[in-house]
């Protein structure tokens, strides 16, 4: 009998320490474990709509978008270069612009002159222009300068541009010799001295006409 009671004993001896702590830690591990699920998910959804943020600012509504679009396409309309035009007072053939002076320097006065105007003395491509620029000379008497002269060291006639004159296409009347320079008048081109006055025929490239509105 003393041996039974001491079986009793043992099996309703208290739980010990450990096993308390155990028992009594569980529902907190549990607690923690929960927020932390909780955190992750508040984390992912603040990431998830900070990128829709993102993606609203930096992408343009289809609205916004069809106005720059237009907006553009009226600039690049308005911008764009229309016919190539002439100066005012200036006559074209082909791409080129041409004016007659009205009053006479010499050779290298009238260079310079055409110079300052954005522009050179003639030159005469082919036989088209050179009955162009004499149908536009109304007095045969009168003599224009052209951008020819002749040069002493070569014996030809060279263009200020540096080629040399095709006598195929012009045909020069007068002396080939030193401080020659080039004229044309309605119906033939002369050698005269550089340093005589004459008129002179100005040309130039045609160029672009923007048109921008403000």
């Amino acid at each position: 009998m003393p041996y039974v009671w001491q079986d009793l004993e043992m099996t309703e001896k208290p739980a010990s320490i450990s096993e308390q702590n155990v028992s009594q830690g569980a529902p907190w591990h549990q607690l923690a474990w929960k927020l932390g699920c909780a955190g992750i998910i508040l984390l992912l959804l603040s990431v998830i709509g900070l990128s829709v943020l993102v993606i609203s600012l930096t992408q343009k509504s289809p609205m916004e978008k069809s106005s720059v679009d237009i907006q553009e396409k009226r600039n690049y309309t308005t911008e764009t270069p229309r016919q190539l035009q002439c100066p005012k007072h200036w006559l074209q053939l082909q791409d080129k612009c041409f004016t007659i002076s009205s009053s006479s320097k010499t050779w290298n006065d009238s260079l310079a002159d055409c110079s300052q105007g954005e522009s050179s003395l003639l030159l005469i491509q082919d036989q088209e222009e050179l009955r162009f620029i004499q149908n536009l000379i109304k007095n045969e008497g009168n003599l224009y300068w052209i951008g020819l002269n002749f040069t002493l060291s070569e014996k030809k006639w060279k263009w200020i541009n540096g080629s040399l004159l095709n006598h195929d296409i012009l045909k020069i009347f007068g002396e080939n010799k030193e401080n020659s320079c080039a004229a044309i008048s309605k119906m033939k081109v002369f050698s005269e001295i550089c340093n005589s006055e004459n008129k002179w025929i100005c040309e130039k490239k045609l160029k672009p006409v923007r048109n921008k509105v403000s």
